[in-house]
């Protein structure tokens, strides 16, 4: 395994457990999630930072702590649409 799935697997894990902590879920979807997994991952190696890979990184550093996966928009995308904007974090359904 190279170093890019060792993070993949890693930011994989680290998905899950934010997840669970906040009562969400992965995207059934694997292909989905292996695709915004890969994004994130290549923004840790190119930045140093998991910025959500669906939104656009503008170089300001105050700004763009802000798309740092779990973005600050994701709590308020669950509440109206379900999801999160990469489809990466699902509101629990209510028999989960």
């Amino acid at each position: 395994m190279n170093e890019h799935e060792r993070l993949k697997e890693h930011l994989y894990e680290l998905g899950i457990r934010y997840a669970e902590k906040k009562g969400y879920r992965l995207n059934p979807d694997k292909e989905i999630v292996d695709t915004v997994i890969d994004g994130l991952a290549e923004n840790k190696e190119e930045y140093g930072k998991r910025y959500c890979p669906c939104r656009i990184i503008k170089g300001d550093e105050e700004e763009d702590k802000k798309i740092i996966c779990p973005c600050i928009y994701l709590k308020e995308e669950i509440e109206n649409d379900g999801m999160c904007h990469c489809e990466l974090f699902f509101k629990k359904d209510k028999a989960e």
